[in-house]
């Protein structure tokens, strides 16, 4: 009987990928279904044979963190360097879209806090 493995709803399509290349290398057989036209089903990985789930899923632990750790050190390099983007930068990097969306987020807050104020 199938069994579901992996959905693959907002996953990067280089690691929906490597998934498929890990199950492939290891013989465990796999289909997968996708979004559909509308979008409304659920991209996933199954496994044709529920006896191989317990050693897909050992794979995929030990590659989801070996993913984790990258990210973790390509994270910590960032910050080392400075090159690590936070709020500031952000701010700096387009300061009109900030302004923009300040504006609105006050347009919203006197427009909900109004009707409140006027007792």
């Amino acid at each position: 009987m199938s069994e579901l493995l992996f959905k693959l709803r907002n996953v990067p399509e280089d690691e929906a990928a490597d998934v498929r290349d890990i199950l492939r290398n290891n013989a465990i057989e796999f289909y997968e279904t996708s979004a559909g036209n509308w979008g409304i089903s659920m991209p996933a990985i199954w496994l044709q044979d529920g006896h191989q789930l317990a050693q897909a899923r050992q794979l995929l632990k030990a590659y989801q963190e070996k993913r984790r750790q990258d990210a973790q050190s390509a994270y910590q390099e960032a910050c080392t360097k400075g090159e690590q983007r936070t709020v500031w930068t952000l701010i700096g990097e387009s300061p009109l879209r900030f302004v923009l969306l300040l504006m609105a987020l006050l347009f919203v807050l006197y427009i909900s806090l109004m009707p409140f104020l006027r007792l």
